[in-house]
């Protein structure tokens, strides 16, 4: 008696599950959209039709000092099209790639006053501002509006983890003792972080930092966006 009962609570979860999902997976196939979660469905609908490029939402808030001993926020970067990253001066590994690909961009847009790049070191103890102005001299910091950013580590880790969703954290079994993602986030004039779609039609959120196709197309957004 026990497994009729239990075949008929069976039959009847999955007559549900047919009501109330299928019809909702032939509409997602039909329109493509398959591997679309609902985050993602959300973002969809913040595409802008002249650029093609999704918002995101807004880029967390910091206060923060840079390699000139100025305090750096959020407003500091008002009205500017600006990438921000997150390093540290003695990365032995993907730091010194990212800092290249970033000093191509400085110079692609040099001397345009709408554009900027925040680099946020996430070992701000020995990353200093004294640290960090000879760091910018190494690898060929020019611009005004390029400013490498240290304050309070457990600020900065929140700002990377919880603000941009972007990891950093400690790691003393690494190299560095530091591990951090390699992508770069996007920011418009109106402090919205904006990216583009890949190739399945979802956005890919953040720009790769260490692949050259991931820098060519950060640049045509910069360039977008600063005409937007």
């Amino acid at each position: 008696m026990m497994k009729k009962f239990s075949y008929i609570g069976l039959s009847f979860v999955i007559l549900i599950f047919g009501i109330i999902f299928i019809p909702r997976i032939v509409q997602r196939i039909k329109n493509n959209t398959v591997v679309q979660g609902d985050r993602l469905d959300a973002i969809s609908n913040h595409k802008n039709p002249e650029t093609g490029l999704r918002k995101i939402g807004p880029a967390p808030k910091f206060e923060l000092t840079d390699q000139n001993n100025q305090k750096i926020t959020n407003d500091t970067y008002k009205g500017k099209v600006y990438i921000v990253e997150f390093f540290f001066s003695t990365c032995p590994s993907i730091c010194p790639i990212m800092n290249r690909n970033m000093v191509d961009i400085q110079n692609n847009f040099f001397g345009n006053p709408n554009f900027g790049i925040a680099s946020i070191s996430i070992n701000p103890e020995y990353d200093t501002s004294i640290i960090l102005k000879k760091h910018a001299e190494v690898i060929g910091v020019k611009s005004s509006n390029w400013h490498l950013l240290t304050g309070d580590k457990e600020y900065i880790f929140n700002i990377a983890n919880k603000g941009f969703n972007l990891y950093a954290g400690e790691n003393k079994k690494v190299s560095g003792g530091f591990e951090h993602s390699g992508l770069f986030a996007l920011i418009d004039k109106k402090g919205t972080i904006r990216c583009r779609d890949d190739e399945f039609g979802n956005p890919i959120l953040y720009y790769d930092g260490l692949d050259k196709k991931g820098v060519k197309a950060v640049k045509e957004d910069i360039k977008k966006l600063l005409n937007e």
